[in-house]
């Protein structure tokens, strides 16, 4: 079973088990792949229809299906993945007598893949991820591109390594029209674009608000513009600083989701790196960590996690210290440092995070929050 097939498949378990919200959106992807204009407006056709009859599930997932069958007869080029799109070695930034500086880090991704870049505030994220975009020099290394189309220019390289600060520029007009004029200007195919941004609208959520102007919009929602408006140009490379960061609990995890599965798209996966201070939403969907201190780069590898054997865990109690110290004396008890709001507790080797549960459980010890953060970036912030 190949991508596209495999894709689908998901579409039909999500539907079958009744889960619209994300199946939907899912559904979207597959349209997506397809490259079909007739695909595209019946899935158009289903995204308005479904948002006049919110009730009508049951309908609502018949012809999901039915648009579903179509898209399953399809033929979808798969796009390889194999050979690095960025190859950044090495690559250090000074700023002159300041004391900080980054560096050196090395970075290496395939399209399809999803790096989260974490690390306090002033760390050096916003500072590497506009490095990798080349809107600043470096002091020291090589970054190297490899794109399918040779970019011979500054306008050819941007137009597949795209980079999305934080605070977005004002637009004007309509969030339609301006779709519309990202991809007149791209060389999209007249008879085409009307129908291309109407997908992508239904895709990212925005078919409600397809018609409002900048100042209509919440932040969220301006972020989901600049997504659409970016991945209209189908780029190959993006980079993200802090796209989280206006968005409720619930929007962060919808808009992860999103960009994880528009990353791995069959025939125009992209390559994605984003800054967040939401590290463990972040890495859920990652394919690999970064964590930035001082300037200085460490990845959440493999081979370190497998020589991390001890166990840390995060926890938040109105217990005291004296009463977890009790508690967890029979444990391998390391260490334990309060922050004022939460615990971080180390135990050795031998101590498993099951019986740090059942433990807690056994002294009836209230708890609010547990979390295994061994093998988390979380733990670098601790040090």
């Amino acid at each position: 079973m190949n991508l596209h097939q495999t894709r689908v498949e998901e579409v039909y378990n999500f539907l079958d088990n009744n889960d619209i919200l994300l199946g939907f959106r899912k559904l979207l992807d597959c349209v997506t792949d397809t490259q079909n204009m007739l695909i595209y407006q019946k899935a158009i056709e289903l995204t308005d229809w479904k948002e006049t009859h919110p009730n009508e599930i049951v309908e609502l997932i018949k012809r999901s299906k039915e648009l579903l069958n179509d898209v399953k007869q399809q033929k979808v080029v798969e796009t390889s993945r194999e050979i690095p799109v960025l190859n950044a070695r090495d690559i250090c930034k000074t700023y002159g007598f300041s004391k900080f500086a980054l560096g050196p880090v090395s970075v290496q991704i395939n399209k399809g893949q999803v790096y989260g870049l974490v690390g306090e505030n002033g760390n050096g994220k916003t500072t590497l991820l506009r490095i990798l975009a080349k809107e600043i020099s470096y002091n020291q290394g090589t970054l190297d591109f490899n794109f399918n189309i040779k970019a011979n220019s500054d306008y050819d390289l941007r137009t597949k390594l795209i980079y999305i600060p934080q605070r977005t520029e004002r637009w004007y007009g309509s969030l339609k029209d301006n779709l519309k004029f990202v991809l007149a200007n791209y060389g999209t195919k007249p008879e085409e674009i009307e129908t291309r941004v109407l997908l992508m609208i239904a895709r990212l959520g925005l078919w409600k608000y397809k018609h409002l102007q900048w100042n209509e919009l919440s932040s969220g929602y301006k972020m989901r513009f600049e997504l659409a408006r970016t991945l209209l140009r189908k780029p190959e490379i993006l980079l993200l600083d802090e796209p989280l960061a206006n968005l409720d609990v619930l929007a962060q995890q919808v808009i992860l989701e999103d960009l994880k599965a528009i990353a791995n798209s069959v025939n125009n996966p992209i390559a994605l790196i984003l800054s967040s201070q939401q590290l463990f939403e972040v890495e859920k969907m990652s394919d690999k960590v970064i964590f930035l201190k001082n300037g200085r780069y460490k990845e959440n590898a493999e081979q370190e996690i497998l020589e991390a054997t001890d166990l840390i865990i995060e926890l938040d109690t109105k217990a005291t210290r004296e009463q977890l110290q009790e508690v967890f004396a029979e444990l391998g008890l390391q260490k334990m440092i309060f922050n004022g709001g939460i615990y971080v507790v180390y135990f050795d080797s031998k101590t498993e995070f099951h019986d740090v549960i059942f433990t807690l459980g056994k002294s009836k010890t209230p708890l609010t929050y547990i979390r295994n953060i061994s093998t988390s970036t979380r733990r670098f912030f601790m040090n």
